[in-house]
């Protein structure tokens, strides 16, 4: 089975259970292995104003939407939308003269997101079905680009930073939650810790994420570390799994973190119409 398939399969899952019945979501086993991972990350006046699937179905490992400046009329893109608390919290903030699209690959997500979007009376929301290694929107079309912990499970992710840098508009704002590891751990305790963090995450280690930026075409690269894991989170599920967690407890502690990470795409050039002077004034000058 591919990553992809795999994603898919299991982020489909989740929302038939949401879907089915709320009141038993949180604790359904597909979703056990993102807890404490994903819990209060949102404030409660947040949660108050959506719908209560669209906040269980917020599988992530931040709050993007509380830690970038999103402006009345901007257009927003959340890259692995889900269930769409992000897409929602972001049109609320960008206003009826905004947009806050959704992209997201799994069928059952895009109808839970869009039953949300309904309950919210969101109109300046659109959903899009597609993959973030292939976003389904012209060059220069967004202001923002944000994601929550979704980056972290695509096998190309360079790809996807490049195509994030594509979409954006010249100074446009990339703004992400995401599982990151600090410094080396042994491979072995590395995809036993990164089962559980991601559920099925292939974190970058933190130098590599500013790599791949650079690679892509970003600037002002900033890192933040918002939540650091350590062993006693993941015990239950590590001894559930049949791994000697006091072992691996030296390799562990303080290099999984949810981190915000903050970049941007250049603005334009000035020799863009309109930016310079006529060519008679440069060269009298």
């Amino acid at each position: 089975m591919s990553n992809q398939t795999a994603v898919r399969e299991k982020y489909g899952s989740i929302a038939r259970s949401v879907t089915k019945t709320s009141a038993s979501a949180c604790c359904d086993p597909a979703m056990r292995c993102c807890d404490p991972v994903t819990k209060d990350l949102y404030g409660e006046g947040e949660k108050g104003e959506l719908p209560e699937k669209a906040v269980l179905a917020s599988l992530g490992c931040g709050n993007p939407t509380a830690l970038i400046d999103l402006k009345p009329g901007e257009t927003v893109l959340d890259l692995g939308s889900g269930g769409g608390i992000d897409v929602l919290l972001s049109a609320k903030r960008v206003g009826p003269t905004g947009k806050a699209y959704g992209l997201d690959m799994t069928d059952d997500m895009l109808a839970l997101a869009l039953d949300n979007q309904r309950q919210a009376g969101a109109t300046n929301v659109e959903f899009l079905k597609g993959e973030i290694e292939n976003i389904p929107l012209p060059d220069s079309s967004v202001d923002v680009v944000i994601s929550n912990c979704v980056i972290n499970l695509s096998a190309d992710k360079s790809r996807v930073l490049r195509e994030a840098f594509r979409v954006l508009r010249p100074g446009g704002r990339f703004a992400v939650s995401d599982v990151v590891v600090r410094g080396e751990v042994p491979e072995a305790v590395r995809q036993s810790m990164l089962l559980w963090v991601g559920c099925i995450a292939g974190a970058l280690e933190e130098n590599d994420y500013r790599s791949k930026l650079l690679a892509a075409g970003f600037i002002d690269i900033d890192l933040e570390p918002t939540r650091v894991y350590g062993i006693e989170d993941a015990r239950v599920f590590l001894t559930e799994a049949g791994i000697a967690v006091d072992e691996i407890a030296p390799h562990v502690e303080g290099r999984f973190l949810s981190a915000f990470i903050r970049a941007a795409k250049p603005p334009a050039a000035c020799c863009e119409p309109g930016c310079c002077p006529p060519a008679t004034q440069a060269l009298k000058g």
